[in-house]
């Protein structure tokens, strides 16, 4: 069985590893806070906004390889000693994603956790993630609202755990099926909620589209 501590160890793992601002850094290079600029949020779509596809590209890969990087030092240290590793992943991953919305060096004022949520997704299955991506990429192509296939993503992320779960893919008793439900359901709220303001411009139809050059928080 997994202790309270393992637990929290691995929110911790992940919490570090989620500290890393893949989009801040790269702004510091270029000389600019890149949370003063655009939306003034630190992830991949105002990094792809303010400095380009290349800062995008580089903030998306970076923010969703440190939370698969969490994962994989959970998988190093508990893997060979626990039957119950795909739950303390889940708990490494939500940890990344804390990490990465609330910073405690930037006064907590990270990103929105989706693309440390894809890196989630990518270290739990390949093929979930595979499913999710070209979900996340038909929603943005005929919408052009990147919240709209972000919120869709972490809607579908707790759909896939739960089904893979159902089907023994995680090899888990249900008592911690339940847990790793419970989890991914905390990740779909917390994304929502960091999505606030943009559900609301969606509702209103004022929300900024992919492309498009107007810039709001």
């Amino acid at each position: 069985s997994v202790s309270s501590m393992e637990r929290l160890i691995c929110v911790v793992i992940g919490y570090l590893f989620g500290l890393f601002q893949t989009g801040y850094f790269y702004g510091k290079l270029k000389h600019i806070d890149i949370r003063q600029h655009g939306s003034g949020n630190a992830g991949t779509t105002n990094a792809l906004r303010t400095l380009g596809w290349t800062a995008g590209a580089i903030t998306f890969l970076g923010d969703c390889l440190k939370c698969a990087a969490a994962v994989a030092v959970v998988y190093w240290l508990y893997g060979s000693t626990h039957d119950n590793i795909s739950l303390l992943a889940m708990y490494a991953g939500m940890g990344a994603v804390l990490g990465h919305n609330f910073p405690f060096y930037l006064k907590f004022k990270g990103g929105k956790g989706i693309a440390a949520t894809a890196g989630l997704i990518l270290a739990t299955n390949p093929i979930m993630m595979l499913i999710a991506t070209i979900v996340f990429i038909l929603v943005v192509a005929v919408t052009r609202y990147v919240s709209l296939g972000s919120l869709i993503l972490v809607v579908l992320f707790l759909a896939e755990v739960i089904v893979y779960g159902q089907m023994g893919g995680f090899s888990l008793a249900q008592p911690e099926l339940y847990e790793m439900y419970v989890i991914a359901f905390v990740l779909m709220l917390m994304a929502f909620y960091r999505h606030r303001a943009n559900i609301k411009r969606l509702l209103n139809g004022t929300e900024n589209k992919f492309g498009a050059g107007r810039k709001t928080k």
